[in-house]
């Protein structure tokens, strides 16, 4: 039976790679290394260096391929992730028939940790349904953007006693969540926290966490939040693509 790694490799800095990663990518047959476009390279390049500093079988061989795109053109925003999704499912199908036999080990390596807003196994239950041979998963946990963005601040998550909570940039459109005086925001393109009542909040922003290319800024949101804007604007701009993450926190 064929055997799936999903490995996490945290946010951005080789060294996130704990021994769990690296013994898993060295059992691997072929490491699955996908390809964004150009002005993307630099994701692919970081999954490269982590083999070139980790890698030591020299039977494990890097397969790169090109990533299907989302239909951008779909008005349903679940079913342009849905097909998506299946998509991927496919191509990874195809890779893992042409590249392995029956007893055949694949590594994902997945940016932060699989567990975390990231689709690798939510695609492989896809998989699953359709591949037609059977496989088993295993799943390495990494350093999340929120481990990396509070180790950046130099701060601890919650506050003492209260809960965490942890949403998109679309959710928190719909206001800050009542039960929680601390909210993780990801996936935020629109920059959700310019909706919120700006003196009742302070941020913690970070983005390419753990890389050469770290950004981090911090204050009253009253305060920075029109410099974390212009901060993320010229970042997307100057790189062609951003990751970034952030920590909002009630005013006492």
């Amino acid at each position: 039976m064929r055997k799936l790694l999903v490995i996490g490799i945290g946010t951005g800095n080789p060294e996130h790679m704990t021994v769990q990663a690296i013994n898993a990518l060295n059992r691997a047959d072929i490491v699955l290394v996908p390809r964004k476009g150009a002005a993307k390279e630099d994701l692919a390049e970081l999954r490269r260096d982590i083999c070139r500093r980790y890698l030591s079988n020299p039977e494990t061989r890097l397969v790169e391929f090109d990533l299907p795109v989302r239909d951008e053109k779909e008005p349903s925003y679940e079913k342009r992730v849905a097909d998506w999704h299946s998509a991927i499912a496919a191509t990874y199908r195809d890779l893992i028939l042409e590249h392995t036999g029956e007893a055949g080990t694949v590594a994902f390596l997945v940016w932060g940790d699989p567990s975390l807003y990231d689709s690798t196994l939510r695609i492989l239950d896809r998989l699953g349904d359709t591949a037609g041979f059977p496989f088993e998963r295993e799943v390495i946990p990494g350093i999340t953007s929120i481990q990396a963005l509070t180790a950046s601040h130099g701060i601890a998550l919650n506050t003492v006693g209260n809960p965490v909570h942890v949403t998109t940039g679309r959710r928190l459109k719909d206001g800050f969540p009542e039960n929680a005086d601390s909210a993780v925001v990801v996936l935020d393109g629109d920059m959700a926290f310019r909706t919120l009542d700006q003196d009742k909040f302070s941020i913690f922003w970070g983005a390419y966490l753990g890389s050469q290319d770290e950004i981090i800024i911090a204050g009253a949101l009253s305060e920075v939040g029109d410099r974390i804007v212009e901060t993320r604007e010229d970042a997307r701009l100057r790189k062609g693509w951003i990751m970034d993450t952030y920590l909002l926190r009630r005013n006492a």
